[in-house]
């Protein structure tokens, strides 16, 4: 038992060439294709902007107009240049999202608060396979983790145009060295997915988006304090703009899981950027539409298929898009800290787990199966993982089987229990006792959350086996669920989970 932490869908042509996308290549005959659909807005949750906006401005006759003139914004990057022996197409649209650590047009008073004063690596700082289903109803993120081992294929140096035979690497260094295309490139040798776009967001723009749409609602169960970026949360409820959302998903020194947990914190940030932008009026607003589609479009790069036509076709078809609509995982890690001679410590993906995640993106399939619908209230979270709480149950009164009985049902609610109940010295309490120890109190909150009525009793020198005094007011166990899971690569979230609205 480990001790208890104290407290601190439509089918497109290929963009670039090759047959009708779908599995197989060439449609049944007598299925009339839908438009082509081939792209995908930057900070994918645009997208859901896009959904819900796009229906007022088509509908009153002024999409194109309003949206006139943004294709020219947008700066180009043609990131499938003579690509070939490329992995076949399927249903629905895959995007490679990456994010860079550009700050060129930072200012010096954002560097300095933000502590963003260091020298850019021209690398990307965060990557992602954003697919979106064909019938447009889901949305699959995928993160890749920067420190990925990875081996390119030839290329040529984007830098000092010598040509590289295929070499191992760490994932996010393959932008420095080959720029868009080697990224793509890499990214489709290593997962065999076929990409249709491509989107590049740097410091700015990320910025741009989460202050034009008002700000991005996060919830945090304990203080988040990363003196690296600055980062400084209080436990509770945030609503963070630009700068500050930044230093959150920037963040790897909070904990022991560095970068897998910044990737978890970066997916929880996507779901509430879409949950503000579903969910806000202002959205449907075709000017501040267009604000919003401008401040983004202006300051990011695509491929050469990403148009006004495309963002309209797109939006039509995701009026209903929501945070339930999308899930959200990493790759699955088999091992961590894999050495690489000339590369340093990687991390090497587990195959047979990537595959299978890599294979729903191809088959056009949920990441995981749908989960059950909840009936009546749901688990109450709690900042600490019931797993990792070890409980002595004592029984407070004369009832006979009292201590055995809440015993059995903290341990099926996941609790860690002796399984050797007590009778207690005291046999005549009413009000049922939570005794800890004051160095895991965040612990002892977790357990007397899903004894309700329970009473909270700091011990000094107990130890970090937290005690439950069954008293005659015990009536049941309510279930409870850690508000932050255990850092799992591989493991599935929707979206509605992880926002604050689910917690």
């Amino acid at each position: 038992m480990p001790t208890p932490p104290r407290s601190p869908r439509v089918p497109a042509s290929s963009p670039h060439g090759g047959p009708p996308r779908g599995r197989g290549g060439a449609r049944p005959s007598g299925r009339t294709p839908r438009p082509p659909v081939r792209r995908k807005k930057p900070r994918w949750a645009v997208r859901a902007v896009t959904a819900l906006s796009v229906v007022v401005l088509a509908s009153a006759g002024i999409g194109h107009a309003v949206l006139s003139g943004l294709d020219s914004d947008i700066s180009r990057v043609d990131a499938f240049k003579d690509m070939k022996n490329r992995p076949r197409a399927g249903d629905g649209m895959n995007v490679l999202m990456v994010g860079t650590d550009g700050r060129d047009s930072i200012s010096e008073e954002q560097r300095r608060k933000y502590k963003l004063g260091g020298a850019p690596c021209h690398c990307t700082d965060t990557i992602m396979i954003v697919h979106i289903s064909e019938d447009r109803e889901r949305a699959s993120v995928v993160s890749l983790p920067r420190d990925s081992y990875a081996e390119t294929p030839g290329h040529t140096d984007r830098t000092t145009g010598e040509q590289h035979k295929g070499h191992p690497i760490k994932l996010n260094a393959a932008y420095a060295e080959g720029g868009p295309q080697l990224t793509v490139r890499t990214v489709e040798n290593m997962t065999r997915v076929k990409i249709d776009h491509y989107l590049e967001v740097d410091f700015t723009s990320f910025m741009k988006t989460v202050d034009v749409l008002g700000g991005v609602q996060i919830c945090t169960v304990e203080p988040l304090k990363d003196s690296y970026t600055g980062l400084d949360l209080a436990a509770g409820t945030h609503t963070l703009q630009g700068g500050q959302a930044l230093q959150y998903v920037r963040s790897r020194h909070l904990d022991g899981a560095s970068d897998l947990s910044r990737m978890k914190r970066q997916q929880r940030f996507l779901a509430a950027l879409i949950d503000r932008a579903t969910s806000s009026g202002i959205l449907l607003n075709p000017l501040k539409f267009r604000d919003v589609t401008r401040a983004v479009l202006g300051s990011v790069r695509a491929d050469q298929g990403f148009g006004t036509d495309e963002l309209l076709t797109l939006g039509r078809a995701m009026r209903d898009f929501s945070p339930s609509s999308s899930e959200f995982t990493t790759v699955p890690i088999g091992q961590m800290g894999y050495a690489v001679k000339g590369v340093g410590s990687t991390l090497k993906w587990d195959p047979a787990k990537s595959e299978r995640i890599f294979d729903a993106l191809r088959q056009d399939e949920p990441l995981a199966a749908p989960k059950p619908e909840q009936k009546g209230p749901g688990p109450v979270r709690v900042p600490v993982d019931p797993k990792q709480i070890r409980v002595q149950v004592e029984n407070g009164t004369r009832t006979a089987g009292l201590g055995k009985k809440v015993d059995d049902a903290l341990a099926a609610t996941g609790f860690g229990t002796t399984k050797a109940p007590q009778n207690a010295a005291d046999r005549s309490v009413e009000r049922t006792v939570v005794a800890y120890d004051p160095r895991w109190d965040r612990s002892a909150k977790s357990l007397a959350a899903a004894l309700p009525g329970s009473e909270l009793k700091p011990v000094e020198g107990q130890g970090a086996t937290l005690k439950v005094i069954a008293g005659a007011d015990y009536e049941k166990v309510a279930k409870v669920t850690p508000a932050d899971p255990p850092q799992e690569s591989g493991a599935v979230v929707r979206g509605d989970e992880v926002t604050c609205g689910g917690q």
